[in-house]
């Protein structure tokens, strides 16, 4: 199993190599899609997709904790990147080296990510210091959900552009291994890309970052609830579940199934 790492990202950037990344939460899909892909994120969206709440603020580190434990027993060679949840790093450094310590320990994960940027930096010095790789989240920020005012596009203006880039430097200098980007104008995303010697991942943010990301549950057409532009459907599993079950139904009220060959005797 040719196992990624911290390394094997930064050697991809460095040698202009795309990077894949899909966010999952659970053994099953793990089993099935860690073969390929570089990294898998178990993402804080586990409250939507997973645990039904209208955000991602309700989700806890117990939280990130459990669903990690069940990707990292699926995972096949994958970097396990996992969020670190609202309020588990943003008031105190020691909590935030605690809580990304309980991320690694106890859920297995390789790299811890945080969103924000200057305003976090203290606590993203302190985690790597305590030899626990940090991936960064700049743009849309889903724990700021409120602050900004509900999901929309980061950096359109000029002053809003120019912190994100120097939020970038900030984030690379403190020692993050990689930065997601999300929903930032394309040719804003390309110039942090280009000012960074770290990867960028890409979510909503066009075609020239290192990498990109997307929900392995909203790419198959499992989550319905909505669609981002960003996302591209690459199947309609949900589809295929719901008749799946329709058909099971039907078999099991005019006792088509079982069938003898499901029976023991």
């Amino acid at each position: 199993m040719n196992e990624k790492t911290v390394i094997t990202i930064l050697d991809k950037k460095r040698k202009h190599e795309k990077l894949t990344m899909l966010t999952c939460y659970d053994y099953v899909m793990a089993k099935l899609i860690s073969k390929d892909v570089d990294m898998l994120l178990v993402g804080d969206s586990l409250g939507n997709v997973k645990l039904g709440y209208e955000n991602t603020i309700p989700v806890t580190v117990d939280d990130i904790i459990y669903h990690t434990k069940a990707v990292k027993r699926g995972n096949s060679g994958a970097l396990i990147v996992a969020d670190m949840p609202f309020m588990s790093y943003e008031i105190d450094v020691k909590d935030a080296v605690t809580n990304a310590g309980r991320i690694v320990k106890e859920g297995g994960a390789q790299v811890v990510k945080i969103e924000g940027g200057s305003e976090v930096i203290k606590q993203i010095k302190a985690i790597v210091d305590a030899k626990i790789p940090v991936m960064g989240h700049l743009g849309l920020t889903p724990q700021a959900i409120n602050k900004l005012g509900g999901f929309k596009v980061q950096g359109r203006n000029k002053k809003d552009a120019l912190k994100l880039i120097n939020d970038a430097k900030i984030l690379q200098e403190a020692g993050a291994c990689a930065i997601v980007l999300e929903a930032v104008p394309e040719d804003l995303a390309k110039k942090i890309t280009k000012a960074l010697i770290i990867p960028t991942i890409g979510i909503g943010a066009g075609r020239y970052c290192d990498g990109q990301v997307l929900v392995v549950y909203d790419m198959l057409g499992m989550f319905v609830d909505f669609t981002p532009k960003f996302v591209k459907r690459y199947g309609n599993v949900g589809k295929t579940i719901q008749n799946a079950v329709k058909n099971y139904i039907d078999e099991v009220k005019t006792g088509k199934f079982p069938e003898k060959r499901n029976i023991y005797i």
